[in-house]
């Protein structure tokens, strides 16, 4: 499954419009004490996130879906806001970022990352 953004996935992701500011729709699935290890990653995540002007809008752990197919529910959700697609790309591409990306590969079994834009 799915946990990390390609270089192709980048490059579409900026070609839509690079100075847009989004909110990033995180679905995440936690691997065997994946929560904890994923705590980890958010301490080192918001570190680089400030640098470019990003903020954690809600962090929370899923419940019991009420409008679900078998296997759809998510361990937890995460949004953040970030000023453009740039800042975000700008981020994940900052080798000082990218050290601690294994604490997020570690983490999880699987997830979306999927950009909002506000209305």
């Amino acid at each position: 499954m799915a946990v990390n953004p390609s270089g192709p996935d980048m490059k579409a992701f900026l070609a839509e419009n690079p100075d847009q500011p989004i909110v990033m729709l995180n679905l995440l699935r936690f691997a065997d004490r994946g929560a904890e290890r994923y705590d980890e990653y958010i301490a080192h995540f918001r570190t680089f996130a400030e640098k470019v002007g990003a903020s954690i809008v809600y962090f929370g752990h899923g419940a019991r879906a009420v409008v679900a197919e078998p296997g759809q529910e998510w361990d937890a959700v995460l949004l953040v806001s970030y000023p453009s697609r740039r800042a975000f790309s700008d981020m994940v591409r900052d080798p000082g970022y990218q050290e601690g990306t294994h604490l997020r590969t570690e983490a999880l079994t699987e997830a979306v990352l999927q950009p909002t834009i506000p209305r």
